[in-house]
């Protein structure tokens, strides 16, 4: 793969090779300087100059000048893979994305608040992996662990409640998911941090937790909700609100913070609870955590910017632009015209 560092500079061959198109037509045209002088006079008036190294002169300075700009204009010329170490944990976000994830007792959603939270906390990360999962009734890793933060953010953007067909809240899918997310290489420095407004339809979690624990997975806890609770919008494709959700009897359905089973959780998992509320920053409590461990070094490698290749172009320049000074123009032979023609 070829970059240049100054492309613009590029554009100066389309002057550069229309002058010299346009001299040629010229001098294809012109007439030439010697026309009806008598052969033998031509011969003895050229005798001591080269027409050829002439022409292989002019042909140097024009090649010398395309490489001069050529160099200028910085090629890059491929890239290379180089190891980058970092000092960090294994850092997986376990993101609920339930239909009741919709309530709006945290603005402007549960969903788009735990979104915001999780986004500024990839964005103060230094050196950590980050990973995504995704669950309601069910659970898939969504992002596996990775260094690229800026592809973290994309796949963060795309999550919605739509994602996992299997409805309902179940924390243990998602903590057996996570647990399997990690490397077994490592039996600490892994961080785990289940954000949903805890609804649990299983109730294994908390088990799961303390299992997890003792594999060396600190796990921290974050409620999205209130304990009042809120209306589940049923939201449509373009973003709508066109009613709410009813339970099977037509009754409207009221979503509850779960703050007992999140905190139960997080003490079994070694960890924090902590709610995403209507305030700025709520999730630099779990980041303060989270900076506080001990980090292990994490070698991992990346993309280096392009290689500069201008050398190779200024040297074949130079060299060209030296020889059109070089080359001789006069002939070695001796004969010389003595002022007589023959």
């Amino acid at each position: 793969m070829v970059n240049f560092r100054f492309p613009l500079l590029l554009y100066l061959y389309f002057p550069i090779i229309l002058g010299w198109l346009i001299w040629r037509f010229r001098y294809s045209r012109s007439r030439p300087l010697m026309e009806g002088v008598s052969p033998a006079l031509q011969a003895n008036l050229m005798n001591r100059i080269a027409l050829n190294s002439m022409r292989w002169r002019r042909i140097a300075a024009f090649l010398g000048l395309l490489l001069l700009l050529l160099a200028a204009s910085g090629p890059q010329i491929g890239t290379r893979l180089t190891p980058v170490e970092r000092k960090g944990v294994d850092l997986v976000f376990a993101l609920d994305v339930s239909e009741s994830m919709n309530a709006r007792d945290v603005k402007p959603s549960r969903l788009e608040k735990a979104k915001f939270e999780i986004s500024q906390m990839i964005r103060d990360l230094a050196g950590d992996r980050v990973g995504l999962i995704v669950f309601a009734g069910s659970s898939n890793l969504y992002l596996p662990l990775t260094s690229d933060y800026e592809a973290a953010q994309l796949f963060l953007d795309a999550i919605d409640t739509d994602m996992i067909p299997n409805q309902g809240t179940d924390l243990g899918t998602a903590l057996r998911t996570a647990i399997n997310a990690f490397p077994e290489e490592s039996e600490q420095y892994k961080v785990l941090i289940l954000v949903s407004d805890g609804e649990d339809h299983q109730g294994v979690a908390v088990r799961l937790a303390d299992n997890a624990a003792k594999t060396g997975i600190r796990i921290h806890t974050v409620g999205l909700g209130t304990t009042t609770g809120s209306l589940i919008p049923v939201v449509k494709s373009s973003g709508d609100t066109e009613e709410y959700k009813r339970d099977s009897q037509g009754r409207l359905v009221t979503s509850i913070l779960n703050q007992d089973i999140l905190q139960e959780i997080a003490n079994a998992g070694r960890g924090i609870f902590v709610r995403f509320e209507n305030r700025l920053a709520s999730y630099r409590e779990v980041l303060a955590e989270i900076n506080s461990m001990e980090k292990r070094t994490i070698e991992t490698h990346q993309y280096s910017q392009f290689e500069d290749r201008f050398q190779a172009f200024a040297v074949l320049a130079l060299v060209m632009l030296v020889l059109a000074q070089v080359i001789p123009t006069r002939r070695s032979s001796d004969d010389t015209w003595r002022g007589r023609m023959v």
